[in-house]
């Protein structure tokens, strides 16, 4: 009898699916998307087999596929990059880090989904992740103004390279605004970098400047008193972000007479988004967690 009993647990677990002891789960922090932007996807991988699993030994370990709402398949640019060879031991959890965008041809406003498949070599078996739906949706532009930006590996008197700042509004799902910088080249042709800066209240209209270093500053109205302060350099990287309230007299950009621009009236209210980070907003807040690199291994969540 113990005999027979052993065999049946066996035979219970070379019948279970593989499903239910490796999981691959899909998260995006957003589902609304602007062509060309950025679409960064977290795979989160779960080992419940009871043993080691050897995975990343080749190219095709981990691939994505996107259809559009009609079933149609997305056409790839390249596969996407997921890390290195490395050990998943059972009872833990890797998470990975990728960006679809520069790999499909993602420039149609649609409903999409994004499906992971994961091939386990040493079973020679695959798991497949749940679909997750997002939106490319289109814009309205709002705003642009050309750049110059000195080729310095011309020299100080070289032509400079004339780039422009776009900006873009979208209605989320949630019938909310959002606020998008867009960099280009000369033409709008090209597309370097296009990116969310926040929501935005829908009677508000930003104000935007360039100031004599070709960064662009832009003020906005977040909510009923308050208003975000961003700086974009030429290469599309925020270098400064800060929240002012309305107080006596409501926040406006202000030039200098050295041709600066700064943030006058409103009352600067110190925020974990910061940046530069401020710390007046940090110690008041619990320190959050690292954001693992690919191949990082995490503690299994329970």
């Amino acid at each position: 009898m113990k005999a027979l009993g052993l065999g049946l647990v066996l035979l219970a677990a070379a019948l279970t699916p593989i499903s239910a002891q490796v999981t691959v789960e899909l998260t995006l922090d957003q589902d609304l998307f602007l062509p060309a932007e950025s679409i960064p996807l977290v795979a989160r991988i779960t080992n419940r087999s009871g043993q080691s699993l050897h995975l990343g030994r080749s190219e095709d370990w981990l691939s994505f596929s996107v259809e559009m709402r009609d079933g149609a398949v997305v056409p790839k640019l390249g596969e996407v990059p997921v890390g290195e060879e490395f050990v998943l031991e059972s009872s833990r959890v890797v998470t990975l880090h990728v960006d679809l965008a520069p790999y499909f041809a993602l420039n149609r406003s649609g409903r999409y989904s994004v499906t992971a498949t994961m091939q386990i070599k040493d079973w020679n078996q695959s798991v497949r992740s749940q679909p997750k739906s997002f939106d490319i949706v289109e814009s309205a532009r709002m705003w642009e103004q050309a750049i110059g930006v000195p080729n310095s590996s011309l020299g100080t008197n070289a032509t400079p390279e004339i780039r422009k700042f776009i900006l873009h509004q979208a209605n989320s799902t949630k019938s909310q605004l959002r606020l998008y910088v867009r960099l280009t080249d000369a033409s709008g042709g090209r597309t370097f970098r296009v990116f969310p800066i926040g929501p935005m209240v829908s009677f508000g209209r930003p104000e935007p400047q360039v100031d004599k270093f070709s960064n662009l500053h832009l003020l906005y109205q977040a909510g009923p008193r308050s208003f975000n302060y961003a700086v974009i350099n030429p290469d599309g990287e925020i270098i400064t972000r800060r929240t002012y309230d309305y107080a006596e007299k409501r926040p406006r950009l202000q030039p200098d007479a050295e041709g600066k621009i700064l943030v006058t009236g409103g009352v600067r209210r110190p925020t974990p988004q910061d940046v530069p980070s401020s710390t007046e907003a940090k110690s008041t807040e619990s320190e959050s967690k690292p954001i693992p690199s690919p191949g990082e291994m995490m503690p299994p969540e329970i």
